[in-house]
């Protein structure tokens, strides 16, 4: 294959996902296109000696996702299971906060959340998922697990 070749099918496949990644965010926001929040914890204070010494209090910061659409992942519960359920998120959102909050990759971003605040309830993070097309991720898939208090 020629180098002009080469070029051309690199040009498509970044087209594809750019085209991909559009499509999402529309689909998201057509969907259902919902708020939520991430909960991250909150950057450390310098010089801060009860910090140091780990006697303050940790805190959080919420930081808006979206679009978003959530629904159920699993009709049927089995006894003492918290429910799963499905968040899928707008790549343009999560690399946004990557970028913005100075993480090295989504993954890292949802391996350091809290979790996921929806409708005033907080979900943990089971896993994370991405699709993509062309190298280029379009949507992430996270499963979130409900408190098992919510469940009695």
């Amino acid at each position: 294959m020629s180098q002009i070749g080469l070029g051309d099918a690199m040009g498509e496949l970044r087209d594809a996902s750019i085209r991909a990644l559009r499509a999402a965010d529309v689909l998201l926001r057509c969907g259902g296109g919902r708020s939520v929040f991430l909960r991250m914890p909150a950057p450390a204070s310098s010089g801060d000696t009860t910090e140091q010494l780990g006697l303050a209090v940790p805190t959080f910061q919420d930081v808006a996702l979206e679009p978003v659409v959530f629904r159920k992942a699993r009709a049927t519960l089995a006894a003492g299971k918290a429910a799963t359920s499905e968040l899928l998120v707008s790549a343009t959102a999560v690399n946004a906060l990557v970028g913005l909050m100075g993480y090295s990759a989504a993954n890292v971003l949802f391996a350091t959340a809290f979790g996921v605040l929806i409708d005033d309830v907080l979900m943990e993070i089971e896993s994370a998922s991405e699709s993509e097309l062309g190298g280029a991720t379009y949507v992430y898939r996270l499963m979130l697990r409900a408190p098992l208090a919510l469940m009695v």
